[in-house]
């Protein structure tokens, strides 16, 4: 027995639910925090308003959530998984008929102090349910069609409603992260293979489709798509965006201009660099360097879920908390692919990083479901 695990005997529970966090992880999600804070101070010109205070208040908020959530025992969350799958659901369909519009797309809620977007939640409530279904089925009907059937519905059913504010990015999200737990719990390969066709298909059908009365996608997420294969076509336009972050990136070289000396940040010709953009803002005053560090974070994260999600006995913690790490791992890797030019905009922010209430939020809410697997798992 550990002296921890041995002294811990000695203080009240919720101490010892403490002592037995995983603190490297509230450590790094600090870390990249602090990365978030210092890039907000930069683009607003070395100033903390309008967007580093604000982003340091939700921070303190979201660990205080973080903690607090892992205080409450695993079971808990598990019972009541299918619950807060249905509140976000029916968020979301509070949006379709009463949200908020921002930008084009109806993804928002005006609860007045804040703008909640549901959409930010259900990617942590379907992977609860996902979790719990699967520690409910028995794992010899894990591949039967029937059984398969469920978590594609359950998965199909917010995609369509977050496709349909439009938020491509986020759909995505959903059917990736859907589908990286049903894999992880076991369901046979030959589903996915079959989904990979049909997905081939329906790429094929996009492009179609174009310009006929049943177009797929919307034709801005079209223009997404132009601009991902050319941004020289349109530099000024639909490419600008793009353009404007290769530019940044390329001119940050090994080690960056300088904190606050980006140009492309501090002159404006970089677009949304407080949110979608702002590893392009990092990459230009850091380098290299700086850009390779925030990702080794990244990983780290990654690295200390898996090994939590290993070493736990409990069926629906373990598949929580690698949902939850490979949630996180897509927010960074689609956000970065994007403002690279290896993945097509879909408005996908940098977690922790990037300035934003629901997505902080909801991303500290969902480490407190791994720590609270993590404090409470069977030893």
């Amino acid at each position: 027995m550990s002296y921890l695990a041995y002294n811990a005997k000695y203080v009240p529970t919720g101490f010892r639910k403490l002592m037995f966090m995983n603190w490297a992880i509230i450590v790094l999600l600090t870390a990249v925090a602090g990365y978030g804070f210092i890039m907000l101070y930069s683009v607003a010109g070395g100033s903390a308003d309008p967007w580093m205070s604000a982003q340091i208040k939700r921070f303190g908020v979201g660990m205080a959530m973080l903690v607090g959530v892992a205080m409450v025992p695993i079971w808990f969350w598990r019972n009541v998984s299918a619950v807060a799958f249905g509140v976000s659901v029916l968020l979301l369909i509070a949006v379709e008929l009463f949200g908020a519009v921002g930008m084009g797309a109806q993804r928002w809620i005006d609860l007045g102090f804040m703008r909640l977007q549901p959409s930010e939640l259900t990617k942590i409530t379907l992977v609860m349910i996902l979790a719990a279904y699967y520690d409910w089925l028995p794992t010899d009907k894990t591949s039967r069609p029937l059984w398969v059937l469920v978590p594609v519905m359950i998965i199909l059913f917010p995609t369509f409603l977050v496709l349909r504010q439009p938020d491509l990015g986020t759909a995505l999200l959903l059917l990736m992260g859907g589908a990286t737990i049903m894999f992880l719990a076991g369901v046979h390969w030959a589903y996915f293979a079959t989904v990979f066709a049909a997905g081939i298909a329906a790429l094929v059908a996009v492009f179609q489709g174009r310009g006929t009365s049943w177009q797929l996608l919307k034709d801005y997420q079209y223009r997404r798509i132009d601009t991902f294969l050319d941004p020289s076509n349109d530099p000024l336009g639909a490419g600008y965006h793009i353009t404007q972050a290769k530019i940044a990136l390329g001119s940050g070289g090994w080690t960056g201009r300088g904190f606050m000396q980006g140009t492309q940040s501090r002159l404006n010709f970089l677009p949304e660099k407080h949110t979608d953009f702002i590893f392009t803002t990092l990459a230009e005053e850091f380098g290299f360097v700086g850009a390779f560090a925030l990702l080794i974070l990244y990983v780290l994260i990654i690295l200390f879920c898996v090994a939590s999600a290993m070493g736990n006995k409990d069926r629906f913690a373990s598949l929580l908390t690698l949902g939850v790490a490979m949630t996180f791992f897509l927010f960074f890797a689609v956000n970065m692919a994007m403002v690279t030019g290896l993945a097509p905009v879909v408005g996908v922010p940098l977690p922790l990083v990037s300035y934003g209430g629901s997505a902080m939020l909801v991303l500290l809410i969902a480490f407190g479901l791994v720590q609270s697997a993590h404090v409470h798992r069977p030893r």
